[in-house]
């Protein structure tokens, strides 16, 4: 059985009647008891104000109540009581469905400064990584930037240079240009998996050929390296830029870290790209994929740590993933299946 609270005006009311019932009785029972000859008008008196100290009595009963549901009220407003407190009893209707509102308004804004802490801690995070970003990238462009100036000034200010040197010098400039364009077109490309932009157009192609002929500009960037291509054709549907990205990151990943030639693997479904160089310490494994970040070994590279980050984002859009096998001092193994 649900006991149904009164209401404050019903409460007030049976109070009132109540008390008027009970001084009425004790008013009868005494002009009863006492002999007509003792009822002067002290007497009547005492029993007027007898009866206004019961009537004031019980008001204050009555407000020490109010007073304790209203503390009640303000604890739940401070923030001392959880707002499930089962010794919240309230003896009027008007105060139990002011509790009740009030915890779901209590409850609503406790929701909202959550989402506003979880808001502003993501705002903080993404500030701190836009700093990264901008940390990253004048660290990155400056040593190509620096040396296109360089050079350029050289052949400026020296007007007797020989062609050969000079040559030398534009060849300087030519391929630190094309580190600052394969920068940039990092950048925008991350920036589109950033936003959600990027679009996969899917094609049905043979993945060896397109191996081979990235295998070979990179052997033509990378002077006296060798990439080992196996011949098995492979017949994938993917997108082929995209493809192509995650392939030339992964052997000149491999040329990079490596003096040893490197070797492309192709076995059913899985490419896997395999290097004898420095290697990746365990506790890097699983972070070498992540935005910015490069260990101290690689430290040199100019890829901004987004190379195989970029990589895995690609490899995620095709619904596959990046594996990484690797022994510190005796080369890595990166692999994945399309």
């Amino acid at each position: 059985m649900i006991y149904e609270r009164p209401s404050l005006t019903q409460y007030i009311t049976a109070r009132l009647v109540t008390i008027s019932i009970f001084v009425t009785i004790i008013y009868s029972l005494t002009i009863t008891a006492v002999p007509i000859e003792y009822q002067t008008n002290w007497f009547h008196i005492g029993l007027f104000i007898l009866s206004l100290l019961l009537i004031l009595f019980s008001v204050h009963i009555g407000a020490k109540k109010v007073k304790r549901e209203l503390k009640i009220v303000e604890n739940y407003l401070s923030g001392v009581n959880n707002f499930s407190n089962p010794e919240a009893q309230f003896f009027t209707y008007e105060f139990e469905q002011i509790n009740r509102k009030l915890i779901q308004i209590l409850k609503k804004v406790k929701r909202n400064n959550s989402k506003k802490r979880k808001y502003t801690a993501k705002i903080k995070l993404k500030n701190r990584q836009r700093s990264d970003m901008l940390s990253a990238i004048a660290h990155e462009f400056r040593n190509p930037i620096s040396s296109i100036m360089g050079y350029a000034q050289t052949i400026n200010d020296d007007d007797d240079i020989p062609p050969t040197l000079r040559k030398k010098f534009l060849t300087k400039i030519y391929n630190n240009g094309e580190k600052v364009e394969e920068l940039l077109s990092r950048l925008l490309l991350w920036n589109k998996f950033e936003s959600g932009e990027q679009r996969l157009h899917i094609s049905r192609f043979n993945i060896q050929p397109l191996i081979s002929d990235i295998a070979s500009n990179l052997e033509d960037r990378y002077k006296n390296r060798v990439v080992l291509v196996d011949k098995r054709s492979l017949i994938i549907k993917a997108d082929r830029a995209l493809i192509e990205i995650v392939i030339k990151n992964l052997i000149e990943n491999g040329l990079k870290y490596s003096k040893d030639e490197v070797k492309v693997k192709i076995d059913r479904n899985k490419i896997s790209i395999i290097d004898r160089g420095v290697g990746i310490s365990p506790e890097n494994i699983d972070k070498v994929t992540k935005k910015f970040f490069r260990t101290e070994e690689h430290s040199w590279d100019n890829s901004m740590g987004l190379g195989l980050a970029i990589v895995k984002q690609i490899l995620k859009l095709h619904n596959s993933s990046l594996h990484i096998k690797s022994q510190e001092h005796n080369g890595s193994t990166f692999f994945f299946s399309i």
